[in-house]
């Protein structure tokens, strides 16, 4: 794991996280909080993991009836996240964590879900298996992620322009995010396609990697220390 990595994604968003909202504004209203909100319609109650809370945008979107742990790397990102629950009345646990090693039990989560996040994420397979392992079995991944391109020109451009959109704002611009999803181990059930095929809501499921993993069915969140 590359550790001076996550701490330069990690100071890249700290940096952001006071303007992060505003910056955001124009795509969320073209498209973005449309398809944040048809991703959350369908995923399920229980114990639900957010990978990558952000400033908190997703949180209206929570089901009423679930019991929500969200993380980010970041914590001026984990304050913003904390005056939104408490501006709407919801109960959210809220936990500064990196996404490449979760501190949780593996199967403690019925569920896991993250709304543009892998792309920032320094090793997204290592992210993904970690969120394979802390979701139960047979539990729901729901992803929507921007990917590159599939169109020549377009995809040749986001290759270009991936290093300086990374030294600016922390994310990739052309990351295989369905492959990494694969690669993780992962099942996925459906990928829908949105935006020329950049934006992707990925619905999948967790599997099982080498076999059953002993106490998956018990397991308990462990202990974590905050900041």
């Amino acid at each position: 794991m590359n550790d001076k990595e996550t701490r330069l994604t990690q100071s890249r968003y700290d940096r952001q996280a006071g303007l992060f909202d505003l910056m955001e504004a124009p795509n969320e209203v073209l498209l973005f909080g449309r398809v944040r909100r048809r991703l959350w319609r369908d995923v399920e109650p229980g114990r639900l993991l957010e990978i990558g809370v952000g400033t908190g945008k997703n949180m209206p979107c929570y089901p009423t009836d679930a019991r929500v742990v969200a993380i980010d790397l970041s914590p001026q990102m984990i304050r913003k996240a904390a005056a939104k629950a408490r501006r709407l009345g919801r109960e959210v646990d809220l936990v500064i964590a990196d996404a490449q090693r979760l501190p949780f039990r593996d199967g403690v989560f019925d569920g896991a879900a993250a709304t543009f996040v892998f792309c920032s994420v320094p090793n997204p397979v290592a992210g993904l298996e970690e969120v394979n392992r802390v979701v139960r079995p047979g539990g729901r991944v729901d992803l929507l992620e921007h990917v590159r391109s599939g169109f020549g020109i377009v995809g040749w451009a986001m290759d270009r322009l991936n290093p300086v959109v990374v030294r600016m704002m922390g994310a990739n611009i052309n990351r295989d995010t369905v492959g990494n999803v694969s690669r993780a181990g992962i099942g996925i059930d459906e990928v829908e396609s949105r935006g020329f095929g950049i934006i992707k809501l990925i619905r999948a499921r967790h599997a099982s990697v080498g076999g059953e993993r002993s106490g998956s069915e018990q397991g308990v969140m462990a202990n974590v220390a905050h900041g």
